[in-house]
């Protein structure tokens, strides 16, 4: 039964707390497009992403339309472009990041991830390419999000990588100083790298994901903090079951906006975050 205090209540959050979809991602597996040739490579991915991704920005711009839940970024993530350009024998995969930054334009998004590397037990060539590739790859684009996981949980911590990406970031900074060192913003050096997240700089379309999906990423802290301001005085059991049933309610909207944008787009709903 539709509850009309839950409908306000959900009105104000949207409306006096700035609860919004922070993103609507894109998932798109790039495994189909390897290819020895990179150019032949770069232009299967530009065809595959226009292809998946064409109508999202369309899509998300009707869904907020429809429910009045503003939706601030739109954006794809593809397979780690480790992966991809080390089919080819390629020296530095910036041509890639070139071809991402320029289907990002595209098709309207806000940002495409996956100039990514896993290198958490150790490098493959394409690991050290890519790596080597991020400074001049994020200096030479303005769309285009990269990642580097060092380490997990199960395996420890590849401290070679570490000490690395030190010298990546300060490179990557020193290259975009003139712009406040914007590039180090769109990097990120994980540590149990998520394969479906949907939040930038550091999404990526993992290996165990499907041909394509659809990720929600919300953000409600204001809406939260709402919720802990006016229990200013209550016992911490009492504030932590408010809290809990707050974040209940912001992931069902996110939920309805990515069933939503899975029905408009006919592609699989992965996950909220």
């Amino acid at each position: 039964m539709i509850n009309p205090y839950e409908i306000l209540e959900t009105i104000r959050m949207i409306d006096q707390e700035k609860l919004d979809i922070r993103t609507i991602t894109m998932g798109i597996s790039l495994r189909d497009c390897i290819d020895g040739d990179g150019n032949l490579a770069r232009k299967k991915i530009y065809n595959k992403i226009i292809k998946c991704a064409k109508d999202l920005v369309k899509v998300g711009e009707k869904i907020e339309s429809k429910y009045g839940i503003p939706i601030i970024n739109k954006r794809v993530a593809v397979t780690p472009i480790s992966i991809i350009g080390e089919a080819t024998d390629e020296k530095n995969y910036v041509e890639f990041a070139k071809t991402m930054d320029k289907v990002a334009d595209a098709i309207g998004i806000d940002f495409i991830g996956g100039f990514s590397a896993l290198v958490h037990k150790g490098y493959t060539n394409g690991d050290k390419i890519l790596i080597e590739s991020i400074p001049e790859a994020l200096s030479s684009t303005k769309k285009v999000c990269s990642s580097v996981n060092v380490a997990t949980t199960k395996t420890g911590i590849n401290m070679d990588a570490v000490k690395q990406m030190g010298t990546i970031i300060k490179k990557t900074s020193e290259l975009t100083a003139k712009q406040g060192g914007i590039g180090a913003t769109k990097l990120v050096v994980f540590t149990n790298a998520p394969e479906d997240n949907p939040f930038m700089a550091g999404a990526f379309h993992g290996i165990g994901e499907p041909e394509c999906v659809i990720n929600v990423g919300i953000s409600g802290p204001g809406v939260v903090r709402a919720v802990v301001k006016n229990l200013k005085d209550a016992p911490f059991d009492k504030v932590a079951e408010e809290i809990k049933k707050t974040v209940f309610k912001i992931t069902r909207v996110g939920q309805l906006v990515a069933l939503e944008a899975s029905k408009l787009l006919n592609i699989p709903f992965g996950i909220v975050d």
